[in-house]
């Protein structure tokens, strides 16, 4: 004879499948002006942006001939502290060197 049913064996096991989101991406710019040198923002996107020598003046040629470019794409507080660094390094140098951040 079989033991009797209890609610917990007519139970169907299920399982709940949650998904994580990625952080949205933030562009960081970097602007162009008419004062700060052209060696120096190759030293910003080597010094905070971490790009190859190569590659920073790709980016700085960019951003002197169409007005802006883009120095990398992080999420937000790490574009937010890329801004604040590239900005105090370019103050600290006496450059008004404008770097902004918008979503991707």
């Amino acid at each position: 004879m079989l033991p009797p049913a209890t609610d917990h064996d007519e139970a169907v096991a299920t399982e709940t499948r949650t998904t994580t989101r990625k952080p949205p991406l933030f562009r960081v710019l970097l602007h162009n002006d008419d004062f700060t040198t052209m060696d120096f923002v190759v030293h910003v996107l080597e010094t905070i942006f971490g790009h190859s020598r190569l590659k920073a003046i790709q980016i700085m040629l960019h951003v002197h001939t169409r007005g802006a470019g883009v120095a990398g794409l992080y999420p937000h507080e790490i574009a937010e502290m890329k801004v604040s660094a590239a900005t105090a390094l370019a103050r600290s140098h006496e450059y008004p060197l404008l770097c902004t951040m918008e979503e991707a």
